[in-house]
């Protein structure tokens, strides 16, 4: 009989990406429609390796990580923890593949329009507004609820 549990939570990295004219990289998911990159951490890759290689799988360019600027911990069934980063554009061509279908650019103040998943929307408001500070939040989903905030080196809210 093995003793080896499934790991509680699956860790998840994201990033908000932006190139030399300032617009940032969407893309388009199958399912949940426009987005920021991201994508599971596989077994033995680090955070900054698992986001470089969603970066790339997702959309066909390579970036330079920058700072971590969000981290969600979703709790409802199956739980997941999510690293957002800022990044910059080095080099490639948009080409998606996997679960992306499409990948642009887009000029920030346009973003969010674009984006209609209610999470997501939240996730990349988030990072458009990083001044510095990391943001935590915890959150279920069906529905959607924000169950905690708290900037890791500022203020505490406790919603709900």
């Amino acid at each position: 009989m093995s003793t080896e549990k499934e790991p509680l939570h699956t860790l998840v990295v994201g990033c908000l990406v932006r190139n030399a004219k300032d617009e940032i990289l969407l893309i388009r998911n199958q399912k949940r429609g426009w987005e920021i990159p991201q994508g599971r951490v596989e077994e033995g890759e680090n955070l900054i390796e698992a986001l470089q290689r969603e970066v790339r799988e997702e959309s066909g360019v390579e970036i330079e990580p920058g700072p971590l600027a969000a981290v969600w911990s979703k709790a409802t069934l199956p739980p997941a923890v999510i690293f957002t980063f800022l990044g910059r554009y080095l080099s490639g061509d948009l080409q998606p593949s996997g679960d992306s279908v499409e990948a642009r650019w887009i000029d920030p103040t346009e973003a969010l329009a674009e984006v209609s998943n209610k999470v997501m929307k939240e996730r990349l408001h988030v990072l458009l507004n990083y001044e510095g500070i990391i943001n935590y939040r915890s959150y279920t989903l069906k529905p959607y609820q924000v169950l905690l905030e708290k900037d890791l080196g500022g203020s505490n809210t406790a919603l709900k």
